[in-house]
């Protein structure tokens, strides 16, 4: 079995306890990550996705984020999978791609090439893979089997899909406008947001094993 290393994953999560795989958490410090092994990157998303400048009520305050501000975390990732072989995870629409000069991958899905290194890209919801909500994903990878995955767009959430409460407080356009996320997790339980479904999980588990011993 080709072991791996899973980086920025979740302390004690799914990644925790699976044979030949040697999960890297937040005390760990997965920036100093120095091989042999192909890796599996779950970067941070907080400073990259559509919400980098930070909650609204800190932004009323005058408290602003910066953009790409992640202490170098998925800077370190792209260069452990380019190096090593894996695959990277980050949520759609990630302006990491757009820094890093990645080509945005199509929205209906399929591979392509995302740089001259050696990477491709993809977008492929989790929620065909497990989870509760759609949580569309970007993948980049280097060295690994290019699967066919179980591509496509759902289609928007209807009035079953938000918890009646949530109706009832916001109004439906608003639960809409939000997302189902938006009410699922969140503060100090963000887990069921952040977590990677087992059968999505297992998935990028296999393509960094695929990457060929460099």
């Amino acid at each position: 079995m080709q072991p791996i290393a899973a980086l920025y994953v979740q302390t004690g999560g799914s990644y925790f306890g699976l044979p030949g795989v040697d999960p890297w958490d937040e005390q760990r410090d997965a920036r100093q990550y120095a091989g042999p092994h192909p890796v599996v990157a779950h970067p941070p998303c907080q400073r990259w996705g559509k919400m980098w400048k930070g909650q609204p009520g800190n932004i009323k305050r005058g408290k602003v984020e910066k953009l790409g501000d992640d202490g170098g975390c998925f800077a370190a990732a792209l260069d452990a999978v380019r190096q090593y072989g894996g695959v990277i995870e980050h949520p759609e629409h990630s302006h990491a791609w757009r820094a890093f000069g990645l080509t945005k991958p199509l929205r209906e899905g399929g591979w392509i090439r995302a740089d001259d290194c050696g990477g491709w890209t993809c977008r492929v919801e989790q929620g065909r893979y497990g989870h509760y909500a759609a949580k569309p994903t970007w993948l980049y990878a280097v060295g690994t089997d290019m699967p066919i995955l179980r591509w496509g767009v759902s289609p928007p959430p209807t009035e079953k899909d938000f918890p009646a409460a949530a109706i009832e407080k916001h109004g439906l356009a608003y639960c809409k406008k939000a997302g189902v996320m938006a009410f699922r997790g969140g503060g100090k339980d963000s887990t069921p947001r952040i977590a990677t479904p087992s059968e999505f999980r297992d998935l990028l588990i296999a393509m960094a094993r695929s990457v060929q011993q460099r």
